[in-house]
């Protein structure tokens, strides 16, 4: 339903946060993940026709919507990561503001309000001012209003930032449901955001994309390189400067540590079965051109080899 040819984005002083990124959504749910500052928003922003890309192609069943966005727009709900309101109003004022700026009638407005207020759980606060609604509230409304006029595209970035974990869940399933008949994609750095939710995920860095499949591919490809030690105290630094550390826990019988390495770490290392967490890290860490990290990928480089090959299905 919609492609992102080569594209790449260069905003003023040069700095390039989108780098030849070719990515295409279908029904269903995209996961985009990828550490702050990777690019994910800039991206969704030219997805979601808000941004113009320095270079590249932006289709829509085949209409470009770099030279013809209406055709996007129309089919299209957008939550960006800074949400704004007015905190006076109340949810069904608010959405009912947006449904005319949309072309809503008044009608069928009405009808379309009371659907969506009833779907994201916000029936019991009707009266309540925004200004006065939680975080996890004020994201429903988001939710809501990117639903007005029933797209087909759903963009979410970072939509479950500051959320109390209930809330989290509450909103994770919600757009499941809605990723039954709809393309969604769903940007975020938290990735038990998108593992239990979406069959598909990409994984950016540094403007570009690592990785596009599934999760299950990804975990395979570190299979064999997750390892977790307890170690002394003492010793941590030297692990977290040697190898990517995905955890720590600090126990009574010293530092439970899970990490990423070709071979043992540490004498009282014992391999592991890896999960979604560190496959992308092991990605994004590979991605800058080393093993080491510590507990951040990408945080401290080496001359070693990455971790896995990265994996290109469906990237530049």
């Amino acid at each position: 339903m919609l492609e992102l040819n080569d594209i790449t984005k260069v905003y003023r002083g040069g700095k390039r946060a989108v780098d030849h990124t070719t990515l295409r959504m279908e029904r269903g749910m995209l996961g985009l993940l990828g550490p702050n500052g990777a690019g994910k928003s800039s991206l969704m922003r030219i997805a979601a026709t808000v941004t113009r890309p320095t270079s590249g192609q932006v289709l829509f069943h085949g209409t470009d919507v770099v030279a013809k966005p209406d055709a996007l727009r129309r089919q299209l709900g957008y939550l960006p990561q800074d949400f704004g309101v007015y905190p006076n109003l109340t949810s069904r004022e608010f959405l009912g503001y947006l449904a005319a700026a949309k072309g809503l009638s008044a009608r069928s407005a009405r009808t379309r309000i009371d659907e969506l207020l009833e779907l994201v759980n916000l029936t019991e606060a009707l009266k309540r001012p925004l200004g006065k609604y939680s975080g996890g509230m004020m994201r429903r409304v988001g939710i809501a209003q990117a639903l007005l006029a029933d797209p087909q595209v759903i963009i979410v970035d970072e939509p479950t930032a500051g959320l109390d974990p209930e809330e989290r869940v509450r909103f994770r399933n919600l757009l499941g449901e809605l990723a039954v008949d709809r393309a969604v994609m769903l940007s975020t750095h938290i990735v038990s955001d998108v593992e239990s939710v979406a069959a598909d995920i990409a994984v950016v860095a540094q403007g570009r994309l690592l990785y596009r499949g599934s999760p299950e591919q990804l975990i395979a490809s570190i299979e064999g390189q997750v390892w977790e030690a307890v170690a002394a105290p003492a010793d941590l630094p030297g692990l977290q400067q040697r190898h990517p550390v995905t955890r720590t826990v600090r126990t009574s019988e010293g530092v439970r540590v899970r990490l990423l390495a070709h071979r043992p770490p540490h004498p009282a290392a014992r391999q592991v079965t890896p999960d979604l967490e560190d496959a992308y890290l092991a990605t994004v860490n590979g991605a800058v051109g080393g093993t080491a990290g510590g507990n951040t990928a990408g945080g401290n480089t080496s001359a070693h080899p990455p971790l896995h090959p990265s994996v290109r299905a469906g990237g530049r």
